[in-house]
């Protein structure tokens, strides 16, 4: 078991992408992140999100061996929330490539997918306390609630009682 102070945080999810100039204005832009850190190959967005130009990364990483290492696409996806998921999506679908539009899922919460310049997935999904509220203002009770969302109850019961 890892001690506490052996324990690691999380700090930054990064996209390799072939061209900085073009990610940065598709997340600044687009997206509307806010750059914290901009050393020309690689940049950090508020949040934790970065960005390295691809061949620069992976001579960091892999050294002489850089060219032999296959990058791939549709392997991993970044996590937005926002309020409002409808009228962002509306606001932005024209400008990116749109992977599938609002949808509820399983658990009931709406999101939708689109591709960054590169072929990163990006999702951006309602926070869970809209999902609990919109399914109680339907009707659902509280256990019903629970279920349908799988949220822990004590989840539900601070959401319901804060708004």
């Amino acid at each position: 078991m890892l001690t506490p102070v052996t324990v690691p945080k999380f700090q930054s999810a990064c996209f390799f992408v072939a061209d900085v100039e073009r990610s940065k204005r598709f997340y600044t832009e687009v997206l509307g992140q806010k750059i914290t850190t901009d050393f020309g190959a690689n940049v950090a967005f508020e949040g934790g999100l970065a960005i390295w130009r691809t061949d620069y990364a992976l001579n960091i990483i892999f050294k002489d061996k850089a060219k032999q290492v296959p990058v791939g696409a549709n392997n991993a996806e970044i996590y937005f929330e926002c309020s409002g998921i409808d009228a962002f999506f509306k606001q932005i679908e024209q400008q990116v490539k749109v992977i599938h539009a609002v949808e509820e899922h399983p658990w009931s919460q709406r999101s939708f997918r689109i591709y960054d310049p590169d072929g990163h997935i990006v999702e951006f999904g309602e926070p869970m306390s809209e999902t609990v509220l919109r399914l109680h203002k339907q009707g659902l009770s509280f256990d019903e609630v629970a279920t349908k969302t799988m949220m822990p109850p004590e989840f539900i019961k601070t959401v319901l009682q804060t708004h």
